[in-house]
């Protein structure tokens, strides 16, 4: 299982994402930061993002 924790993007913010491919968590962060955020993820955003995903032991 992968995660990635919103205030390691840089937001105030304690939503905690799960997935099982960085596809999965990566989708499912963009849906969260336009609709909680009004972030709209740009690739490049998405690249860097991608890099604070951690597998979860």
């Amino acid at each position: 299982m992968k995660t990635l924790k919103c205030r390691d993007a840089g937001f105030d913010c304690n939503q905690v994402i799960h997935g099982n491919t960085d596809a999965e968590v990566l989708q499912q962060a963009a849906d969260h930061a336009k609709k909680v955020h009004g972030v709209e993820v740009t690739p490049e955003m998405a690249k860097q993002v991608q890099t604070l995903i951690k597998e979860e032991k």
